[in-house]
């Protein structure tokens, strides 16, 4: 899996009221390992940096809305992330699981196995029967 893919930049919107939740949801947000905040592009918005490996919208969402706070997303925005939710949490599960076998990484099965077996040329005809062929 491409690094790169892992690194997600989503916009937060909170509601206008309660007052300076975007002043507190920064602080709290910058605060975090791994999470680069940053005011966005209207006023009551901000944009995250992170990776899929650490957080997840979902999760940031949640725990901000245990914390009190409150988004404005309308219905579009909330189809958006619905889908959001549900592909970052297909990565971070993919990023647990092994990788599956392919035709590039099967031959290692075979080689494995072929070293716990005795091989190469062994002829169990006695060497006077072979030689009479």
């Amino acid at each position: 899996m491409n690094p790169f893919e892992l690194h997600k930049q989503r916009v937060l919107v909170f509601a206008d009221q309660p007052e300076n939740q975007i002043e507190q949801a920064f602080l709290l947000l910058s605060g975090l390992d791994n999470m680069q905040v940053e005011n966005g592009p209207t006023s009551n918005s901000l944009v995250i940096r992170y990776s899929v490996r650490h957080y997840s919208l979902e999760g940031l969402e949640k725990a901000l809305i245990k914390e009190g706070f409150i988004f404005n997303y309308g219905w579009l925005r909330k189809l958006k992330n619905g889908f959001v939710h549900y592909c970052e949490d297909v990565q971070y599960h993919n990023l647990k699981s092994p990788e599956p076998r392919t035709k590039n990484n099967s031959q290692e099965v075979f080689v494995k196995a072929y070293e716990h077996h005795p091989h190469g040329d062994h002829d169990d005809t006695p060497l006077d029967t072979r030689e009479a062929k």
